[in-house]
């Protein structure tokens, strides 16, 4: 057993089974034996999944262009970038006029009351989720348990007031048995960017569905990465495996116009790299290379657009200067 899974057994056992959200944190985020913070790199070839920000140097080069454009309609060329789940800080190379602030997950914590560009690359796929289940009509909460050789799922009570309405509004199933991820973790974040961002924009860069596009997804989206290979068993090597689940981008668009921010994008990877390279037809990431490199950088682009730009979307949220506080919606 792993050491994680050694700290959620041992809690069960003492406390009965656990929300799923409990699980994720754990096996996620644990101080010393969590997915995230254990020491070990998980990205690339030798780790278990690439992300679009591991396309180096093409997807710095367009996306730090994109940044940029957000700061020129700003009014000022120069500013902060935070990064949330910033893990190896690949973007502040490409980035290294404007000041750049890396917080991780339960690590952190936003700047106080500044004006900037708050940029998020598959940050909110990997926060703690409750998970609930449709039973006659009701919404029950589905746990975790132990069974001595291994962790299995068991419905709980119904769900508590809070992710009952979040259901409600966001992810309402019909069918029973319909399986939801509840994102409050989610939410709340959108609730700390509020208050910290007084004027600028969010870019959420990530793969999920909006509400309508949720009828998709009867079994839920939870997914484990190990080694390359995907796998629904979430349950399994808690703390060796990474655990995501799609974004609902409806949810956090919702919860950040109720804050005062509109949207500015919602497109597909694709077409915002498209847009950030359109002006010179890519020639800022292909000029001044060896042929070699021209070919490995080529070969990138065509990832950037044909592959991964297609399963992910970027979602970009703008707040107008609000002289009556950040957390008012002010006019637009």
């Amino acid at each position: 057993m792993t050491d994680a899974g050694r700290i959620l057994a041992e809690e069960i056992q003492r406390e009965g089974p656990i929300p799923f959200r409990r699980f994720m944190e754990v096996a996620l985020y644990h101080p010393k034996f969590g997915y995230y913070t254990r020491g070990k790199d998980p990205f690339g070839r030798a780790g278990d999944f690439y992300t679009a920000e591991q396309i180096q140097p093409v997807f710095g080069i367009l996306m730090a262009r994109y940044i940029r454009s957000l700061f020129d309609e700003m009014g000022g060329g120069t500013g902060v970038v935070v990064e949330l789940g910033a893990g190896r800080q690949e973007m502040k190379l490409f980035l290294p006029d404007l000041e750049y602030i890396p917080i991780e997950a339960g690590k952190g914590a936003m700047p106080v009351r500044f004006s900037g560009v708050v940029f998020a690359n598959e940050f909110f796929d990997a926060l703690p989720v409750d998970v609930a289940v449709l039973r006659k009509g009701q919404y029950r909460q589905m746990l975790v348990d132990f069974d001595g050789s291994g962790f299995v799922w068991r419905d709980g009570s119904v769900v508590k007031p809070e992710v009952r309405e979040y259901l409600h509004r966001f992810a309402a199933a019909e069918e029973e048995g319909c399986i939801r991820e509840v994102h409050l973790e989610s939410l709340a974040w959108v609730g700390k960017i509020s208050a910290a961002l007084e004027h600028g924009f969010l870019i959420v860069i990530d793969y999920g569905y909006t509400r309508r596009e949720l009828v998709r997804f009867p079994r839920g989206t939870l997914m484990s990465y190990r080694r390359h290979v995907a796998s629904e068993d979430v349950l399994q090597d808690p703390g060796e495996r990474d655990i995501t689940s799609h974004v609902l981008f409806t949810a956090i668009e919702e919860a950040a116009a109720a804050k005062g921010f509109h949207t500015a994008a919602f497109e597909s990877l694709s077409r915002t790299l498209l847009r950030a390279g359109e002006a010179d037809r890519f020639a800022s990431v292909l000029e001044g290379v060896s042929e070699s490199e021209q070919l490995r950088r080529r070969l990138q682009l065509k990832t950037l657009l044909f592959g991964m730009g297609e399963t992910f979307r970027t979602l970009v949220l703008g707040r107008a200067q609000n002289k009556s506080g950040p957390d008012s919606p002010g006019p637009l």
